[in-house]
C-alpha cells in the first residue's frame, strides 16, 4: 500500500466508526471520508471516541476537524450515487436502509456491526443467501450498547471496539491482498 491512500468512505462516525477512524487514520494510508447525519450527544460519551468539547456537534463535522485526512460529510447516505468512487465502502451506521443500500449496490463494501456482547463482519463477497437474514428486522436505529443498556457506565459493553478493531485488520489486508473472510461473529 506504500504511497497510494486508499479512498475509503466510513458511515456513521458512533460507537464503531469513531474507533475504526482513529485507527485507519494513525495508519496514513487511507484518505477517509466520513459521512454521519447525527450529532454528538451527552450519552455518547461513555461509548463513543468523542469529548466534551464534540456535544452538540455534527459527528462527521467533528471527526473532520480531529483529523487532517479525513473529511466530513454532514447528510446522509441515501444514493448508491453517494458511495460511488470509493476504493472500499465501510458500514457503521444503525441503519437498516443504509445496509440495504450497500448489499443491493455494485460498489466493494464491508459492514461492521456490534450490539450489546456481539460484534460482526460482513463483506461484499459473502454468499448473497446471507443477506435475507442480515437485512432482516425493525427499521429504526439501534445502538451498539443493546437493547437493555440503561446508559450507565458500569453496564455498558465493549464489542464495538472489536469491531471497529476486526474491521480494520480486514480492511488493511483486503488492501494488501491477503486472504480476508468475508463473515465473522463474535460473541464475547
Amino acid at each position: 500500500m506504500k504511497n497510494k491512500l486508499r479512498n475509503v468512505l466510513i458511515i456513521g462516525a458512533g460507537g464503531i466508526g469513531s474507533y475504526l477512524i482513529e485507527v485507519l487514520n494513525r495508519t496514513n494510508c487511507y484518505k477517509i471520508t466520513v459521512a454521519d447525519p447525527d450529532k454528538y450527544e451527552k450519552k455518547n460519551l461513555t461509548y463513543q471516541y468523542c469529548t466534551d468539547e464534540d456535544l452538540e456537534v455534527n459527528k462527521a463535522s467533528a471527526t473532520a476537524v480531529k483529523y487532517s485526512q479525513v473529511f466530513g460529510i454532514k447528510y446522509p447516505i441515501l444514493t448508491e450515487k453517494q458511495i460511488e468512487g470509493y476504493d472500499l465502502v465501510i458500514c457503521c451506521a444503525d441503519n437498516l436502509d443504509v445496509r440495504r443500500l450497500l448489499y443491493r449496490s455494485n460498489v466493494e463494501w464491508l459492514d461492521l456491526r456490534a450490539q450489546g456482547r456481539n460484534c460482526a463482519f460482513v463483506s461484499f463477497r459473502a454468499r448473497p443467501e446471507l443477506y435475507e437474514t442480515l437485512l432482516a428486522g425493525p427499521e429504526g436505529s439501534f445502538s451498539c450498547q443493546g437493547n437493555a443498556w440503561d446508559g450507565s457506565n458500569e453496564a455498558q459493553h465493549f464489542a464495538h471496539i472489536i469491531a471497529a478493531g476486526m474491521g480494520a485488520e480486514w480492511i488493511h489486508r483486503f488492501f494488501m491482498k491477503d486472504e480476508v473472510d468475508d463473515f465473522k461473529m463474535v460473541n464475547v
